[in-house]
């Protein structure tokens, strides 16, 4: 496939590296310096873009894909509240969206983990649930997307919580402590307290590579389709 990359930092050089690995060729690098120029001529020359740039730019990108009629993969996070939008004018116009908010496989067999046990766990009102996320400090959205889908399948399952904060712990809210250090690529922790002992679970990645080989195989899933995926699709 002839991959365009929308974004071309950390991510970026890990997703270039793989899919060149896989094959694959990369026509076009976008970043801060040259995305004012780019033509939808150019954007249409590509296969399937990938896309991994800042909450403030995703929409912008989006739209620019959806015009050239490209099929885009979207890893950006923070631009859910306008999801719904971009969906119906994904499948009104006959367009290829796919989204996450983790391509990893391990945190997407999490997510299974995750609900299952909020599952359980709704039947034992003894225990408090509670979030930690830890991500490194260029990460621009608290919490992050992955924590957010963690959060909202808890709330699918446990009945006495209601809402998620990052700033208010009570007993109606899942409290989601985030916090930013280092380069850490991401560590996401669901635990369960009582006073008579505790449950948790964790995903922690190790490096950029899962993220970045998920992008690719969900780009290598989306060439010639039509309509919105995500990684439940594939897993």
């Amino acid at each position: 496939m002839k991959i365009i990359l929308y974004g071309y930092g950390k991510m970026g050089k890990e997703i270039e590296k793989i899919a060149l690995e896989r094959g694959h060729q990369i026509i076009l690098k976008i970043d801060e310096n040259n995305a004012a120029s780019i033509t939808k001529e150019q954007l249409s020359a590509g296969d399937v873009a990938i896309e991994f740039t800042t909450p403030h730019t995703v929409l912008n990108n989006i739209d620019k894909c959806f015009e050239a009629d490209l099929p885009l993969v979207v890893g950006t996070t923070g631009w859910y509240d306008n999801f719904e939008k971009v969906k119906e004018t994904c499948l009104k116009n006959k367009k290829s969206l796919f989204y996450a908010s983790n391509f990893s496989l391990g945190v997407n067999l999490f997510f299974k983990v995750n609900k299952y046990l909020a599952e359980l766990m709704n039947n034992y009102p003894t225990y408090n649930v509670s979030m930690e996320e830890i991500h490194h400090i260029h990460k621009l959205d608290k919490p992050s997307g992955t924590a957010i889908t963690l959060a909202e399948q808890v709330l699918s399952k446990i009945d006495r919580k209601k809402n998620w904060s990052i700033d208010k712990d009570a007993p109606e809210t899942l409290f989601i402590k985030d916090v930013r250090e280092g380069e850490v690529p991401g560590t996401h922790i669901i635990k369960y307290h009582s006073d008579i002992d505790d449950i948790e679970i964790m995903h922690k990645a190790h490096n950029r590579k899962g993220f970045a080989f998920g992008a690719v195989v969900a780009a290598e899933f989306l060439y010639n389709k039509k309509g919105v995926f995500t990684m439940s699709d594939i897993v």
